[in-house]
Formats: structure tokens, C-alpha cells, sequence
């Protein structure tokens, strides 16, 4: 999975960070989001929140350091998958 989101990252395909994953969904541009297991309450149910609003599925699988860590990046919460492809791949890959 982590492979993918760093792919998709490379791919332009990746919105970073809460407040612009909510605009994005808000726009009808997201497919799936990638929240922290270790995000706070109060980002996951925000998240959680919009995204039952937007009909738009949540995988909460990764810690912050997975993401961050296939990003490049530190400290990365939230991402979202605007990509149809990429967020199809991810779900696929998901832990059963």
C-alpha cells in the first residue's frame, strides 16, 4: 500500500493535508482518503464527517509515519486520492 500512495504521490494524483483534502472533496475531486490511525479525534471526525456527506470511502490502515514516510514528507494526517485508478488500487489493497 505504501508503494501506491508514493506512486500516486509522484503522479501528481495526491492531495496533502486536512484542510485541503476537505476543499478538494467539497469540489467533487476525491475518490478515497487516507487518514492516520494516530490523527486526533477531532481531524478524524471532521474527516470521517465530510466524507459520509460526500459519499467518499475512508482507509484508516496507516500510521502518520507510514504516509509521511511514502510521501517524503513529516507528520502527514490526511491525504486524498483524486485519481479513480489509484484509489480503485488502494482499496484493493487494503488489509482484510
Amino acid at each position: 500500500m505504501n508503494n501506491t500512495v508514493g506512486l500516486a504521490y509522484r503522479a501528481r494524483k495526491v492531495v496533502v493535508g486536512t484542510d485541503l483534502t476537505i476543499s478538494s472533496l467539497r469540489m467533487g475531486k476525491l475518490h478515497l482518503i487516507l487518514l492516520a490511525t494516530d490523527a486526533s479525534h477531532t481531524t478524524k471526525k471532521k474527516v470521517y464527517d465530510k466524507a459520509k456527506f460526500y459519499q467518499v470511502e475512508v482507509i484508516e490502515e496507516l500510521t502518520s509515519f507510514d504516509i509521511s514516510m511514502a510521501l517524503g514528507k513529516d507528520d502527514i494526517k490526511v491525504i486524498g486520492i483524486t485519481d479513480r485508478g489509484f484509489s480503485q488500487l488502494l482499496m484493493s489493497q487494503r488489509r482484510k
